[in-house]
């Protein structure tokens, strides 16, 4: 796919709450915004959506705040691929064993290195497995 790259979590929430924001993320919403493709683990939703609704309960975020980010994010275009499931009990799980990360963490390892796609994260230990993996990485970890 040209142009397209797989964001994790991490991304999809910079992209809903300014305060988790920064240029390198606002760099990747605008190549989404003229038509890169975000590739996507079926999980990405849900996560996305817990992870804005863990801020509302903190009390990070207002109700309106996650009201507004859960519509833009239902409007973007994404490229949901539906593989993961079925190697959840497989290779994503070996691949999760293997580097250290959570079997969700891996999912998304396993699609960039599938669809040989760059990877945007902001989680360190991802962004550390995707090196090993000789993952292309189109921003760097915080922290």
């Amino acid at each position: 796919m040209r142009d397209g790259f797989v964001a994790d979590s991490s991304v999809g929430v910079a992209w809903a709450v300014h305060s988790q924001a920064s240029k390198a993320t606002d760099d990747l919403l605008d190549r989404v915004a003229v038509g890169a493709p975000l590739v996507v683990p079926a999980l990405w939703p849900f996560e996305v959506a817990n992870s804005l609704l863990v801020l509302l309960r903190r009390k990070k975020i207002m109700a309106e705040d996650r009201d507004r980010a859960l519509g833009a994010l239902a409007q973007m275009p994404l490229v949901v691929d539906d593989d993961g499931p079925r190697l959840a009990l497989g290779s994503i799980s070996e691949l999760a064993h293997e580097h250290g990360l959570t079997v969700y963490d891996a999912a998304y390892l396993e699609l960039a290195m599938r669809r040989k796609l760059p990877l945007a994260s902001r989680d360190k230990a991802l962004c550390k497995a995707a090196q090993d993996c000789c993952v292309k990485l189109l921003m760097q970890q915080v922290g």
